[in-house]
Order: structure tokens, then C-alpha cells, then sequence
């Protein structure tokens, strides 16, 4: 399907849209897509000049790229400044996703970034390609390239990743876009934090199973989803089959955008040893 097309949600109803999704290589759907979609249709039901600040998903269901998305949207609270939305998105097996976003008018505050970028991190154009979706760019950083600060945590991952065509203004669809980018990164570094994982190189998803269960994002500042992005991702704690992986988004430019958390489910497959 055309990229520009993703978000083109067909209304059916009152706070009811439809969407449908391309088919990736692995088959089924991509969980950063639905997220994003979820999203999308939520701000088409919010006022003019409120924008996304936080969103939370679960994953319920792997979705069928054979099926078109019901995304179902409850206007749980409009406020002079804040508002709140649930999406529950389906398909014919029931719900395959969960969301509840919160939207902000913009206001005059401080401004304080806590958390600085990477040190001396290769550009973008001096890196390999590793995407595997024609919608998007992604080139992978080396570890080794990964200077300080140092991030909490282990198995960190970095890539610059930015969206394939270039989109119009609106800064709803970009952050859509950030969205859809920022699920592809918790999973490597849950992997690279995990010893016997890890260690099996291109080989792991034949001994393992890898699913996300959940996906925050915090919204900080506008941003550019076409323009390079630095994903900077680390695994926080592993436990009974779940990794906590918290990322921060940059643009080139090193202010903070966006940060974002999942927990990856890691499973080692049945008869796999």
C-alpha cells in the first residue's frame, strides 16, 4: 500500500474508523503500525490545537494483514486543555489492540532537557541501511560508536530512522510517524540484553519467540518524523519472560523529542535445545 496512505482512516460511524495495513515479511501486523493508527484515529476526534503528549497500548491479539482495522474511539474526558481518548482497535478475532492517549493545548513553560544525547555518534549517511520496510530508513549505530553519557541499563541499541517520503506540516501525522518508528528498536535491545539470546546472533528467533506486550510514548517537543531521528534504546530489567526496554528519541540537532518504553516478551520456543 502507498505509505502516505496508512493514516487515511475511512470513517464508519460515529467515532468509528477503518484502516488496513500492508503485509511485512514475516506475515500478520506490525505492532508500531496499529499503535499509530490508534493514535490517528483518536486525533480525529479531539478539537483543533490539541496535540498528543502520552500515549499507552497493550497488544492483545497478532493482527491479520488480510483483514481491514475497526479502531473504536470513547471520548473519555474534553477539557479547556487536556483531553483523553480510548481506542479499542478489532478485527473479526476480537480486539488486537488497546490504547489510551491524553492531548495537551499548548502552554508557556520552562523548558529543561535533563537527558543529553550520545557522544559522537556516526552520521546517518556513513551508516548500512538495516531497514526492512520500504516505508522507513533505519541505519543501525555499532555499539562501540555508542559514547557517553552513559544510559541506564544494558543490551543499548541506536539507529537514526526517519520516514521514507516526505510528509506535509501537520504535526499530528508526525508524531503518528514517531509512533509507528519507535516500536521496531524495544525488541533488539531486549535481545541484546539477554545472555543466552544475545549470544546467538541471526540465529535467535529460531530458539526464541519475541512479542511486544505494551508501548508508551511521551511526546515532548514538535519534531520531523522525514528528517533523521537518533533512537536510543536500552533494556531496564528482564523477568519472567518480560523486558523492559526505555528509550529516548533525538533529532539531529540533540534535543529530546520523545521517550518511549515497552516491555518485549522474550520466550524460549518449545523443543528449541
Amino acid at each position: 500500500m502507498d505509505l502516505r496512505g496508512l493514516f487515511e482512516l475511512q470513517s464508519h460511524g460515529a467515532d468509528t474508523f477503518v484502516g488496513v495495513g500492508p503485509v511485512y515479511p514475516w506475515g500478520g501486523l506490525y505492532g508500531g503500525q496499529i499503535v499509530a493508527q490508534a493514535l490517528r484515529a483518536a486525533t480525529m476526534t479531539v478539537d483543533d490545537g490539541l496535540q498528543p503528549h502520552s500515549l499507552r497500548a497493550y497488544f492483545i491479539r497478532r493482527g491479520d494483514s488480510t483483514e481491514p482495522i475497526r479502531f473504536e474511539v470513547d471520548r473519555i474526558r474534553n477539557g479547556d486543555t487536556f483531553a483523553t481518548r480510548r481506542v479499542v482497535s478489532r478485527q473479526s478475532t476480537g480486539a488486537i489492540l488497546n490504547l489510551e492517549a491524553s492531548f495537551q493545548r499548548a502552554e508557556d513553560s520552562v523548558t529543561l532537557q535533563t537527558v543529553p544525547m550520545a557522544e559522537g555518534v556516526p552520521a546517518p549517511d556513513s551508516l548500512h541501511d538495516s531497514s526492512w520496510s520500504e516505508t522507513f530508513r533505519r541505519c543501525s549505530v555499532p555499539s562501540s560508536s555508542l559514547g557517553g553519557p552513559p544510559r541506564t541499563g544494558s543490551g543499548r541499541t541506536g539507529a537514526w530512522m526517519k520516514v521514507t517520503d516526505e510528509l506535509d506540516d501537520d504535526q499530528l501525522v508526525h508524531r503518528c510517524w514517531l509512533a509507528y518508528l519507535s516500536d521496531d528498536l524495544p525488541t533488539d535491545s531486549v535481545i541484546q540484553a539477554h545472555p543466552e539470546a544475545s549470544a546467538l546472533g541471526d540465529d535467535v528467533m529460531r530458539r526464541f519467540f519475541a512479542a511486544s506486550l505494551d508501548h508508551a510514548i511521551w511526546f515532548h517537543r514538535p519534531m520531523r518524523a522525514d528528517r533523521w531521528h537518533f533512537y536510543d534504546v536500552s533494556c531496564h530489567h528482564f523477568v519472567s519472560g518480560r523486558g523492559l526496554a526505555v528509550g529516548h528519541v533525538f533529532d539531529a540537532d540533540g534535543a529530546h523529542v520523545a521517550t518511549i518504553a515497552q516491555e518485549t516478551l522474550l520466550r524460549e520456543r518449545r523443543g528449541s535445545r
